[in-house]
């Protein structure tokens, strides 16, 4: 049963304002430089990343307040939408082409990335499907097989843009929210080894891919092209040591490391603030991971749960991504790390989903 509203997750909220502060601190200080060259503004990245964390903030502030309920009604209406924002994004003229990528739809300086909000409406869409299908997900082909098929569409369509490392956070919750629900290990080792497969061909067939993955092999043998910006990215960690150069004393940030600002935030945080600051990010985002699984655990029904597990999964999955190619740990994805890197849509529909997963908390009764 689902009793009154309480007070939502302080642990969750702050650990999320915490890591937003985080956040338009470092785009200020990773973005001054370059903004300066490129836009003779040293502001320019900072005043709109505040506007970003504005507007995320009421995002979760009106998600937190919505009945968590309320959106499995409209998960299939939102599927449809963002079925088609990333079927127009592909179309020529429509969609914005950035770095050979074609991933923003808009007009003017107003864009935004169709597939973040794919991230968010998958969880919401397959959690309801799931918590529908609860008692079939022992059947791979009455269970499983519908949640994969509309997976490959999504999947594809966001790897034609190309944006494999999007693509991979939402092909692992997925993976995630079946375990939740109950699916067959049998069933998910299964999928797990032809996902596997699967990345390697994607890997092989496109020789961009494949230099990177090289290069995440060896970034020494070719330290001005493939390996440059891991090679860049490991000088600006090695350089923080224990507390850092000091904030904005970056020397990475003057147009070594390419994009300091988005995918590199990481590593200009560890060269800034040393270990002491990098150490703090990755305690704020395990105090999320921790009161979001523990939520789902708690949850009063299973779309609540299936929600607040994949929501939670989806950011934690995403934070490791990034982490793990700044750190040299995987080939480059190209994947910004949540709430702290530059960007509009991701900042907001993330701070949304935040949202709903502080709103399961108001129905969970702590033991």
């Amino acid at each position: 049963m689902v009793g009154r509203p309480k007070s939502p997750d302080y642990v969750i909220f702050f650990a999320i304002i915490g890591l937003l502060g985080f956040g338009i601190v470092m785009v200020y200080s990773a973005s001054a430089v370059s903004a300066y060259v490129n836009y003779n503004d040293s502001y320019y990245f900072l005043k709109r990343q505040i506007i970003w964390a504005v507007l995320g903030i009421l995002a979760m502030l009106l998600t937190m307040n919505i009945d968590y309920h309320a959106w499995r009604n409209l998960a299939k209406p939102i599927m449809l939408v963002t079925l088609l924002l990333l079927v127009l994004v592909l179309v020529p003229g429509l969609g914005k082409v950035v770095n050979g990528a074609r991933r923003w739809l808009g007009f003017g300086s107003l864009y935004l990335q169709p597939s973040e909000i794919a991230k968010l409406c998958m969880v919401l869409f397959t959690a309801n499907r799931l918590a529908l299908t609860q008692d079939k997900i022992g059947s791979f082909m009455k269970g499983v097989a519908p949640q994969l098929a509309i997976l490959l569409v999504v999947f594809g369509l966001i790897l034609k843009e190309p944006d494999l490392g999007t693509a991979l956070v939402i092909g692992g919750t997925v993976f995630i929210l079946l375990f939740a629900a109950g699916a067959k290990l049998a069933h998910l080792g299964s999928l797990g080894a032809v996902g596997v497969l699967g990345i390697v061909g994607l890997i092989i067939a496109e020789p961009y891919r494949l230099k990177r993955l090289l290069a995440f092999s060896d970034p020494w043998a070719d330290p001005l092209n493939s390996g440059y910006h891991i090679i860049q990215s490991l000088y600006a960690i090695g350089s923080g040591g224990l507390f850092g150069v000091g904030l904005g004393r970056s020397r990475e940030k003057f147009l070594y490391l390419p994009e300091p600002h988005t995918d590199f935030i990481f590593a200009i945080l560890g060269e800034e603030l040393g270990f002491i600051g990098t150490a703090t990010v990755l305690i704020l985002f395990f105090l999320f991971a921790w009161r979001g699984f523990k939520i789902a655990i708690s949850a009063p029904d299973v779309y609540g749960s299936l929600l607040a597990a994949g929501i939670t999964s989806m950011i934690i999955l995403q934070a490791l991504m990034n982490i793990a190619v700044v750190t040299a740990s995987m080939p480059v994805t190209g994947i910004p790390l949540p709430f702290l890197s530059f960007g509009g849509s991701a900042l907001i529909f993330t701070m949304a989903g935040v949202g709903i997963l502080l709103n399961v908390s108001r129905y969970v009764s702590w033991k």
